[in-house]
């Protein structure tokens, strides 16, 4: 049973962990839970959108849920595995770490954790079942790792004219974008489209831009075996170094050694 098909189990049992291993490309609608929930990505790459805002989890990288709060979650690549564990939330308010949306780099003791309880897929444990105590350690430890959580943001908008705008800037990455030709294209000023960017996304053209351009970078260093420096083109950057500077910005790593990892 997969993940979508279990969404109305995981909050039977309010002082248990659900725990769900999901081996499939999916999109796993608009909904909450009552528990947190803490996500492995192991290869590949996921997304989740809350409140018109989506965050990208890249490989060998968790986020954390809090309970309560409306998500969708995306598997965005068919070789990714989602560990997923929703955990009780009744001792949540003990550190501020339960009671907001991260994203952070997965450790090694960390992921072999998570994968440790794989052997419970599928399951609902409690105190009544053996090793419970081993899924409170692993709650536990969350707010003690390092912590330094990964923000990788695409906002979104329901605006008509905005949304074609995206879509043009998505589509036509790799070529050299300015503020200037984009607003042109679509016969408008440019500081009328900054003011629209502003008011629709609360970002900058120029950070839009970034954004989309290292979230399909991160897509390809993960999906592919492209050369780095023919990944950097495609995304419309001219020199591997700017490139490098600019994917380290946002993923605190460089590009080769996101890939080794």
């Amino acid at each position: 049973m997969g993940l979508i098909a279990s969404l109305p189990d995981i909050d039977k049992q309010p002082e248990s962990v659900f725990v769900m291993h999901e081996k499939s490309e999916k999109l796993i609608p608009l909904h909450t839970h009552t528990k947190g929930q803490l996500s492995y990505v192991e290869g590949g790459i996921a997304y989740i959108t809350i409140d018109f805002r989506t965050y990208v989890i890249p490989a060998r990288h968790y986020l954390w849920v809090p309970q309560g709060v409306e998500h969708i979650l995306r598997i965005g690549y068919s070789a990714t595995v989602l560990r997923s564990l929703y955990f009780y939330s009744h001792d949540d308010g003990v550190n501020p770490f339960y009671g907001k949306l991260g994203i952070y780099p997965a450790s090694e003791l960390l992921i072999q954790m998570i994968n440790y309880s794989e052997r419970w897929d599928g399951r609902d444990m409690s105190k009544k079942d053996e090793n419970f105590e081993f899924l409170i350690a692993l709650k536990n430890i969350l707010p003690h790792l390092d912590n330094k959580s990964l923000p990788i943001i695409l906002p979104t908008t329901d605006n008509e004219q905005m949304q074609k705008i995206s879509k043009y800037l998505e589509k036509n990455m790799g070529e050299q974008l300015t503020a200037k030709s984009v607003s042109s294209r679509f016969n408008i000023s440019e500081r009328s489209m900054s003011r629209l960017f502003q008011s629709t996304l609360q970002i900058s053209f120029l950070q839009f831009l970034k954004t989309i351009r290292m979230i399909k970078a991160i897509e390809l260093i993960l999906k592919t075996q492209k050369p780095i420096g023919d990944i950097a083109y495609m995304v419309g950057y001219n020199s591997i170094s700017s490139f490098s500077d600019a994917f380290q910005e946002f993923t605190h790593s460089r590009p080769t050694d996101f890939r080794k990892n």
